[in-house]
C-alpha cells in the first residue's frame, strides 16, 4: 500500500498575487486538482494527505476523489514541518514501512509512467528514491556584479523533482533528526541524506514542472490542455 502526502501550506510569496499558486487555474482547474488528480488515478496509491494553511479559504473541501480517501491536516511555516504534519496524519493502521510519495502541490503535470518507475525503485531501495533529471544545460557560476565567474561541470548533477518516496518511519526520523539539528532541508531527499543514506535517483520526465512564476503557469496550462 502507498499512500501520497501533498504539502500545500505555502502562500507562494514568489508566485505574487493573492491566491496561493496551488489554487490558480490551468487547463480548466486549480493545479491542486490536477495534481491530485494525478495521485489518486495511479492504482498504486490507496489515498492523500494534503497539508494546508490554518483555516485556508481556498480549498474545495474535498474528501474523497477517484473513489478513494482525501485527508486534510494543518501544514507549517516550512515545508518540512507540513510533510511531518502530514506524516502525523495518515491512517492508524498504516506501519513505519508503508511507502509514502511526498509531491508538490503546484506541480500538476505528473504521468503515472514516472509515478509507477518510482515506486518500484523505492521499493527496491532501503533507502528511498525520488523522481530527478540530469542537468543538460552548461552551468555558470555569478560573481557579486552578476558576471560569470565561472563555468561549473555538470557531471554527476542532478535536478531533484517530485514525488520522492520513502518508507514512513525512516521519512519522520529523517525529518524529526533535521529539525531537532537545526537544519534547513529544502527536500525530503536532504533528509534522508542527513543520515548518511543514499535515496536512489530515478529519472522523470523534464515537463513534470513545478509552478513558481506566472510563465511557469502558462506552459503548465499548455502542457495540461494538451495532454487532456
Amino acid at each position: 500500500m502507498t499512500w501520497a502526502l501533498v504539502p500545500a501550506a505555502g502562500s507562494g510569496r514568489r508566485f505574487g498575487g493573492e491566491i496561493p499558486k496551488q489554487y490558480q487555474y490551468a487547463a480548466g482547474k486549480p493545479l491542486i486538482a490536477h495534481t491530485l488528480d494525478a495521485l489518486l488515478s495511479h492504482p498504486h496509491i490507496a489515498g492523500v494527505v494534503v497539508a494546508l494553511a490554518q483555516d485556508d479559504p481556498h480549498w474545495p473541501g474535498w474528501s474523497t476523489l477517484h473513489g478513494k480517501p482525501v485527508l486534510t491536516c494543518v501544514g507549517g511555516g516550512e515545508r518540512a514541518d507540513s510533510v511531518l504534519a502530514a506524516l502525523h496524519a495518515l491512517p492508524e493502521h498504516l506501519t513505519d514501512e508503508t511507502l509514502v510519495l511526498v509531491h508538490d502541490a503546484a506541480r500538476p503535470n505528473l504521468r503515472h509512467a514516472d509515478i509507477s518507475t518510482l515506486i518500484t525503485a523505492a521499493r527496491s531501495h532501503a533507502d528511498g528514491a525520488l523522481l530527478a533529471a540530469p542537468v543538460r544545460d552548461t552551468l555558470k557560476r555569478a560573481d557579486r556584479h552578476t558576471c560569470v565567474n565561472a563555468t561549473q561541470p555538470r557531471d554527476g548533477l542532478w535536478r531533484a523533482l517530485t514525488p520522492q518516496a520513502f518508507p514512513r518511519g525512516l521519512l519522520q526520523h529523517a525529518l524529526e533528526t533535521a529539525r531537532a539539528a537545526g537544519v534547513h532541508v529544502t527536500d525530503e531527499a536532504m533528509a534522508i541524506e542527513y543520515l548518511g543514506r543514499h535515496p536512489r535517483l530515478v529519472e522523470g520526465r523534464e515537463d513534470n514542472l513545478k509552478v513558481t512564476t506566472q510563465a511557469d503557469l502558462a506552459l503548465v496550462d499548455f502542457l495540461l490542455t494538451r495532454h487532456a
